[in-house]
């Protein structure tokens, strides 16, 4: 049996830092669950629960442990979980993985999303040396749009229906990053 992913700790631009889940992180998942749109998109339970927290995050242990991607914790520079990264390989065959992301409210409009996608995306690139970082993002999305454009992702184009998002399908902008563009 292949051994689990090891989920490393790295550090990201204007003192954010990135490192694996823990149970202490509990909080951070208590907020985003009462966001409006991070349930619709991700697996973070709502209404929340501890017990669906604790859930939530050993889901994320098991992602690596089962070798389907690099989930992170995005701290600032005082240590408080912001929100996540993950990193997806279920395309690395390929020669492609891709990226997801979010930000508690309380963190938004600090950095915290661009500073820790560049951390991953440097990292996913020249360590682990995947030639194409993917991530998609519906038109409407500006923060997160403006997010993968200073990461330096390039909008490639734009996927009519390629999600289903809650009870509808959403478009999305397709945005990639090559190895060697950072």
């Amino acid at each position: 049996m292949d051994q689990p992913l090891d989920v490393p700790e790295l550090a990201a631009d204007a003192g954010f830092g990135l490192r694996p889940w823990r149970l202490s992180d509990l909080p951070l998942v208590s907020e985003a669950s009462q966001d409006a749109y991070i349930p619709l998109i991700t697996t973070v339970p709502s209404p929340y629960s501890e017990p669906a927290g604790v859930a939530f995050v050993q889901r994320q242990w098991g992602r690596a442990t089962a070798r389907s991607g690099y989930p992170f914790v995005i701290v600032n520079a005082a240590g408080r979980p912001v929100g996540t990264v993950r990193l997806w390989l279920r395309d690395l065959g390929q020669g492609r993985a891709s990226l997801g992301y979010w930000v508690v409210e309380s963190a938004r409009g600090q950095g915290a999303a661009a500073a820790a996608l560049g951390a991953v995306a440097d990292w996913a690139l020249t360590t682990l040396r995947i030639p194409r970082l993917e991530l998609y993002v519906e038109p409407w999305n500006t923060g997160s749009v403006r997010t993968a454009e200073r990461a330096g992702f390039r909008r490639e184009g734009l996927l009519r229906s390629w999600q289903q998002v809650g009870p509808d399908r959403r478009d999305m902008y397709m945005y990639a990053l090559l190895n060697g563009e950072r």
